[in-house]
């Protein structure tokens, strides 16, 4: 997949710096490899991140206006856009990448795990299966795509015993990843120490889909991430608040960008595969513009229907940035985020905490 890249100035130097800070030969990974090869998690972590940062870098990201873009990675690509937003450097990243790669495949080897797609049925009873199965729902990725991950064995009765009109379908995984099968990695990568800074640009989290702002943070939400559903679902629904115009998928392309087809219909979306595409990308990026709140304010209003909560500590007057948590929804099956659609000040809250609200009331009002 890396082989058109190569042929950029630059690129050829760029990879092979990251293979030495990976301790593996990238450039012949990612060009003349093969399938059996690649698909060592170890391999594949470092792997897809050095191509995302190689598309980044040809893209200028880093010259965006803060509050013109936002970047959101799904499991392993949450390292990519950090690197995006400023969090970690390239460097740092590609560290962080290759020893999650080496530590999550040695997690893998002690116990037989894998994971299942769930095809078919609601949310409720496709994650009521999972749990009812001792598996956990490790990813959430919206468009009714639901992962499990557990046992083999259980995971197999998963398979064999769906709930009516729903259908698994085991995945080529090296193990449960997202679930406490993967603890031993997470302890492993406590220990890991690289150059952080606050992002500076919107950054999203796997672990609710809300803003994160500290350097620190995210690093110890990128740790923990290995042993906790990615909520990719979450993550789009903030980029709905936030009113995203346009989404560009970094290299390796194409699943999330079939994944917001479905959850965000009236987006511009563009999946960059190889260098052709970086010139449509260029144009969308050119038309990237911060959204601020008019002279008289915008209203937040409630995502779904259940019992209000402001954030703790949150009071009128407070500076937030687009994407951050402002209070959640906690209904019968979940606890969704409330964000705030653009950067301002909290000027008024609207409900209090325990109000019962449906879908779409005014929760508080942004200046």
């Amino acid at each position: 997949m890396l082989s058109p890249w190569l042929e950029l100035p630059g690129v050829a130097e760029q990879l092979a710096r990251y293979g030495e800070l990976a301790q593996l030969d990238l450039t012949r990974l990612g060009t003349t490899a093969g399938a059996e090869e690649i698909v060592d998690t170890a391999v594949t972590q470092p792997l897809i991140v050095a191509a995302g940062l190689i598309t980044a870098g040809q893209l200028g990201l880093a010259d965006l206006a803060p509050d013109s873009v936002l970047s959101a990675g799904h499991s392993i690509g949450e390292v990519t856009a950090a690197a995006v937003a400023g969090a970690l450097t390239d460097e740092a990243a590609m560290v962080f990448a290759a020893r999650r790669g080496r530590e999550m495949a040695a997690a893998c080897e002690l116990t037989p795990t894998t994971m299942a797609a769930a095809l078919g049925g609601t949310e409720e009873t496709v994650v009521a299966a999972i749990v009812g199965a001792r598996c956990v729902p490790a990813n959430r990725n919206g468009a009714g795509q639901i992962v499990a991950a557990g046992s083999r064995e259980n995971i197999q009765k998963l398979v064999d015993n769906p709930p009516a009109g729903v259908r698994f379908r085991t995945l080529a995984v090296a193990g449960a990843f997202h679930t406490e099968y993967m603890a031993p990695a997470e302890q492993a990568l406590r220990g890991v120490e690289v150059e952080l800074a606050d992002p500076r640009q919107i950054l999203l989290s796997n672990a609710d889909g809300t803003t994160v702002s500290s350097g620190k943070v995210m690093l110890n939400r990128l740790i923990a991430q290995v042993t906790r559903p990615v909520r990719w679902d979450l993550c789009l629904s903030t980029m709905r608040s936030v009113g995203v115009s346009a989404t560009i998928e970094l290299c390796p392309a194409k699943t999330l960008t079939g994944i917001a087809k479905r959850e965000l219909p009236d987006v511009q979306l563009l999946a960059i595969k190889t260098p052709d595409d970086l010139a449509a990308a260029r144009q969308l990026l050119g038309q990237a513009a911060p959204r601020t709140p008019g002279p008289d304010g915008i209203e937040i209003f409630s995502s779904a229907q259940g019992i209000f909560t402001r954030a703790q500590g949150l009071a009128a007057g407070t500076a937030v940035r687009a994407g951050c948590r402002i209070g959640s929804i906690r209904t019968n099956a979940d606890d969704i985020a409330v964000v705030a659609p653009a950067s301002g000040t909290l000027s008024a809250w609207l409900r209090h905490d325990g109000d019962m609200l449906e879908a779409g009331l005014p929760v508080a009002r942004l200046a």
